[in-house]
């Protein structure tokens, strides 16, 4: 069975979610691949895939968003998770962070869930106009990713695909 771990970051924090996963399902499963959502063009291959993003102004990054707006189809003739990955601080803020979209994402890829992880956030790796958005929302520093919780969840999609 070849499974895809799919994922859209824009400075690495995503990255690093979809590497615990992959190697999670590589555990279970042979024929783990991760890619990085700008360089897929079509789902074939891939009997299973795993989809997500980073959360940036309430929304997945355009390369996932396009994937599941135009690929949907492909998608929903194989078991599909997507993950979210941006709420900060501990306990994560915001709560329903979820992005936009989620929903209907949801329903056009038939997915089997959807998980929100807690992100990461270094203002030294932004851009200026993102340094102040973070300054004015009082996004707090630091990295968030709960390792146990994605590990966990990644454990149930393996289990899910056995």
């Amino acid at each position: 069975m070849e499974s895809w771990v799919v994922f859209a970051s824009k400075y690495g924090s995503t990255r690093g979610v979809a590497e615990a996963i992959a190697e999670r399902l590589a555990r279970a499963h042979e024929g783990v691949e991760l890619r990085d959502a700008a360089d897929v063009e079509s789902f074939e291959g891939a009997d299973a895939v795993v989809l997500g993003s980073a959360i940036y102004g309430g929304r997945w990054l355009e390369p996932a968003r396009n994937l599941f707006e135009e690929r949907a189809d492909e998608l929903t003739s194989r078991p599909t998770w997507l993950f979210s990955v941006g709420p900060l601080g501990d306990p994560p803020k915001p709560e329903d962070a979820g992005p936009d979209g989620i929903t209907e994402a949801m329903e056009a890829t038939r997915a089997r869930g959807h998980e929100v992880f807690a992100g990461k956030l270094e203002r030294p790796a932004l851009s200026r106009v993102e340094r102040l958005m973070v300054r004015a929302l009082r996004a707090p520093e630091g990295d968030f990713r709960d390792w146990d919780a994605i590990r966990s969840w990644a454990d149930r999609v393996a289990a899910d695909l056995s």
